[in-house]
């Protein structure tokens, strides 16, 4: 058997430089020989340029990573010996995982890897991903054999995007390898880079599992506070003002209601619950609470709708103004931005809907989602408004303000409960 890799004079080949392979290219290029491959011609150039689109990493921490170096050729990253895949793991239009990018990065990888290589995945998956799906791709490509030749480990990403307090060294790792020298050596790789130290999993299923579960864990809690959310409605009971009254208990859990959105919260639950249904087993929790979650859009415009014509606006050609895109607040992701069942319900009324968001390019928000965003704002022109991602620029404008935006006679909608409720018509 190959000699395993110690991880002094390693040189580290990340694969995919997005919101998850770049901070980790950035921290391991500080103690390590590392590349960071992509195979966006356009991301490696700016990337290589000191500039990272996404916000994660700033130019000054890019230029302070002085063992990194980038590349789109895979053959740059033969004489590599660990290789961490951190591509994404995207569902279908059926709510079926989708596995093709992880695939492709396997196939990449196998066909550069040397024996005695670590490969180590980060991607979102269901238990047995990793060991069922992608080692054997290993294989084949290289023509090495698993826990002979080569190793694998896996320790699931937890990055949150925009978040500038809780980044990747300030994060507890999961760790795990398939075998117990592999899971030592992966653990004291990650060691190097994390401040808030990592917790070593006794095998990679299990890893994959407590990954998976994270996510589908606050998408049941949201999902119960969104079905509060439209009890409360009916009730004529504002749901902050609930939360706020129950959230002295000590122990109650501070969710709020909202669009679930994102490459992770929207999306992860989908993948364990392919899982159970290989297995025999039926989630009904799990799908409850996704559905529940994935209709919120709906539920927000019709609000909107009944606003409106309790305020005798028709709807039919009238202006509505959405305010934000992403998925979250203050950050330029729109990954499975739920901001866009909104629009789209608002359109079946035959409303016409401008969407603004500072965060957001309009030629990003084209090419990704394929609408159109406005790039200026006009006052006195809309019959609604809807404040549906809580950037800072919003509330900053303040809520007089957004409301000059609105015609004499029109409808503030706050998602996010971003202003007092006797200054918004009503929110979520």
């Amino acid at each position: 058997m190959d000699e395993l890799p110690k991880t002094d004079g390693d040189k580290i080949a990340i694969i995919g430089l997005g919101y998850v392979g770049l901070p980790l290219a950035v921290e391991f290029g500080k103690y390590f020989a590392t590349k960071g491959f992509d195979v966006n011609q356009n991301r490696i150039s700016e990337l290589m340029d000191g500039t990272d689109s996404t916000l994660e990493v700033s130019d000054e921490e890019l230029a302070a990573s002085a063992g990194l170096t980038f590349t789109t050729n895979p053959e740059d990253l033969a004489d590599c010996t660990v290789f961490v895949v951190t591509v994404p793991t995207p569902i279908d239009q059926n709510n079926q995982p989708d596995l093709s990018p992880l695939k492709v990065a396997s196939s990449t990888v196998g066909g550069v890897m040397k024996s005695g290589a670590v490969v180590v995945y980060e991607s979102t998956v269901y238990p047995g991903t990793t060991e069922d799906t992608c080692v054997p791709i290993l294989e084949q490509q290289s023509g090495l054999k698993y826990n002979v030749d080569f190793f694998v480990g896996y320790s699931p990403e937890r990055i949150n995007p925009g978040d500038q307090k809780h980044r990747l060294p300030d994060i507890v790792k999961v760790t795990s390898g398939s075998t117990p020298e592999t899971a030592e050596i992966v653990d004291a790789l990650y060691q190097t880079i994390i401040r808030a130290g990592t917790h070593k999993a006794s095998s990679i299923r299990v890893a994959e599992a407590a990954k998976v579960i994270e996510n589908t864990q606050r998408d049941l809690n949201i999902a119960l506070i969104n079905e509060l959310a439209v009890i409360f409605a009916r009730l004529g009971i504002d749901t902050v003002e609930v939360l706020e009254a129950a959230g002295t208990k000590w122990n109650f859990l501070p969710f709020r209601p909202g669009l679930v959105g994102g490459h992770c919260i929207g999306v992860d639950p989908y993948y364990l619950t392919h899982k159970a249904l290989q297995v025999g087993y039926h989630p009904e929790v799990i799908l409850a609470g996704r559905r529940l979650n994935d209709n919120m859009g709906v539920h927000i415009a019709g609000r909107v709708v009944k606003l409106m014509t309790q305020k005798r606006i028709h709807v039919v050609n009238s202006r509505v103004l959405v305010l934000g895109l992403t998925f979250k607040e203050n950050c330029p992701d729109m990954r499975n931005t739920r901001v866009i069942d909104v629009v789209n319900e608002l359109n079946a009324y035959h409303a016409q809907v401008d969407v603004f968001d500072p965060w957001v390019k309009s030629s990003d928000a084209r090419e990704n989602l394929g609408m159109e965003t406005v790039d200026q704002l006009e006052e006195g022109v809309y019959d609604a408004i809807i404040l549906a991602v809580a950037h800072d620029q919003f509330r900053e404008m303040g809520i007089e303000n957004i409301r000059r935006l609105g015609r004499d006679q029109h409808v503030l909608f706050d998602v996010k409960a971003v202003f007092e409720r006797g200054l918004v018509d009503d929110r979520l």
